[in-house]
């Protein structure tokens, strides 16, 4: 196979190892991106079309089912023939004789020698071009399901929850494309960083959510030196929302129970003029990105990272040890849709359950390191019920020494502990975040 680094070359190489060897597409990319030389804008021609065809998989294979007359029977045909047909019904500015000229191209660098893999590929798009894109009656059970590209049971469980109507909303917010939110770093001054941000052409915009966060206008912050010097970190606004929930005085011992990739890590110890952060997490090499960013952030002295299960926290640490606890656990992540488009591929509706009782083993062993005057926070990035409110409803009937505690984050108040941020509200990640104290 052909190694030529176009920006549709380096798309279709990403999705055959995202589809074959189930690569999350972000880590995927950026290891595309490390071996090839594209240019900025060639980077967002392949990132778009990366994430919009895992996105639009089920609506594009909708599309090509019943135009594919003949067995594919090399792996890079059908990864292809999706790319093309995204372009073709998703990108107006992409001319449709360049969408056939590219795929001929790719289908003799990714075919075998003698492959006539070009032709099948090159009558499938035309008849596509004649036929026009289709979708299933209004009326018919799978019409969202089609038009939205969401496996079945996930838009059930939306209409199932949230009404017919609003699964609709969220289901066509989650297709939207996410927005390039940055937090600005504690520790030095926003109004100089939102002043060079303008300087450098990022026009940003002051968050919804939080007063920590801008938005840009445009991505590609990470190659500037006010990344580079830890000035600001890429950062979902609900997702900092977790971390503005605790009361700080600034000394703290605080625990993160489950703290990788680590930017609510930086986040808690930005907040330490004399406390420290524990950091756990299960996997070494995911912690070393915690202390990476750490660094980059001028805050490693603060952090202190750990590689354990934190459902065996009480083996290591002490009754009482820690004055904040963040327990920011794994989840589905379904409400990372937006950024993360494969993950509605990746789980079932089993999953949730499976997940609920790993959230409830964490909190229920590291509850009883919080002292007395204490605050326990516990977040997801996902809007399901069985990891969010069963969860905390079990933890309160098997902890009746805690109670859920009223609270404000950002510009978001919870007069009743808890707060759950659907995808279409503000067009963030979607995000859960309960705070419990002891009773006193």
């Amino acid at each position: 196979m052909s190694t030529t680094k176009s920006a549709r070359a380096v798309a279709l190489a990403t999705l055959i190892r995202v589809w074959r060897d189930g690569s999350y597409s972000n880590i995927s990319l950026n290891n595309s991106f490390r071996s090839s030389d594209l240019s900025q804008t060639d980077r967002n021609f392949t990132t778009r079309l990366v994430y919009g065809t895992i996105q639009e998989k089920i609506y594009l294979e909708f599309q090509l089912q019943d135009l594919v007359k003949t067995k594919l029977k090399e792996d890079y045909l059908w990864p292809l023939l999706l790319m093309s047909a995204y372009q073709l019904l998703f990108m107006d500015k992409v001319p449709n004789r360049a969408v056939l000229n590219e795929a001929n191209i790719l289908a003799k660098q990714f075919g075998k020698p003698h492959s006539t893999g070009f032709k099948i590929v090159n009558g499938i798009l035309r008849a596509l071009l004649r036929r026009g894109r289709v979708l299933p009656q209004v009326t018919a059970p799978d019409y969202l399901v089609v038009k939205e590209s969401m496996p079945v049971w996930l838009v059930q469980y939306l209409v199932d929850h949230w009404g017919a109507e609003r699964a609709a909303s969220i289901l066509a917010s989650v297709n939207e494309p996410a927005k390039n939110t940055v937090r600005i770093s504690q520790l030095v001054s926003a109004t100089e960083v939102v002043t060079a941000l303008n300087d450098l052409g990022f026009a940003p915009c002051e968050s919804q959510m939080t007063a920590q966060e801008v938005v840009l206008d445009h991505g590609g912050i990470s190659d500037s030196e006010l990344f580079k010097e830890g000035k600001l970190t890429i950062q979902d606004e609900a997702a900092s929302l977790a971390v503005s929930a605790f009361n700080f005085t600034g000394d703290e011992e605080v625990l993160d129970a489950c703290s990788a990739p680590g930017g609510k890590t930086i986040q808690l110890a930005e907040q330490l003029s004399a406390g420290r952060v524990t950091a756990l997490d299960i996997h070494q090499n995911k912690l070393r990105l915690v202390q990476k960013s750490s660094q980059r952030m001028n805050v490693a002295s603060k952090v202190k990272t750990q590689k354990m299960d934190a459902r065996f926290a009480k083996e290591v640490f002490q009754p009482g040890q820690f004055d904040k606890i963040l327990v920011d656990a794994p989840c589905s992540g379904l409400g990372l849709l937006r950024r993360k488009p494969e993950i509605r591929y990746n789980k079932s509706l089993a999953d949730l359950t499976k997940l609920q009782k790993v959230q409830l083993a964490i909190l229920n062993q590291v509850s009883s390191l919080l002292n007395d005057k204490g605050e326990l926070v516990y977040s997801t990035c996902t809007f399901t019920v069985e990891e969010d409110e069963y969860v905390v409803q079990a933890f309160l009937s098997d902890n009746p020494q805690f109670k859920l505690q009223p609270f404000e984050t950002g510009k978001i108040a919870a007069p009743n502990g808890m707060v759950k941020i659907l995808p279409d509200e503000y067009g963030s990640d979607g995000f859960f975040i309960a705070k419990f104290v002891v009773r006193g």
